[in-house]
């Protein structure tokens, strides 16, 4: 996925480890989201929404219509 894209991960069985490669450490400045469930985006998940563990910072991202809309897409060449 392009740098600075909006993903997400869910899983689907207890006790996963998720390990995901990135280019840089973490910027909690340059951090933002989107709220997973907002309905604008339309994502249908595969479990009722009120067994998903969220960390406090995923429960407080804003609806895509409100955040800081910031990426802009540059292809590799």
């Amino acid at each position: 996925m392009p740098k600075g894209f909006a993903h997400g991960f869910v899983t689907l069985t207890p006790n996963v480890n998720v390990a995901y490669k990135v280019d840089g450490y973490y910027a909690p400045e340059a951090d933002g989201g989107i709220a997973y469930d907002d309905p604008d985006v339309g994502i249908e998940w595969p479990m009722p929404l009120d067994h998903l563990i969220l960390s406090d910072k995923d429960k407080k991202h804003p609806r895509l219509k409100d955040a800081d809309l910031n990426f802009v897409y540059k292809e590799d060449k």
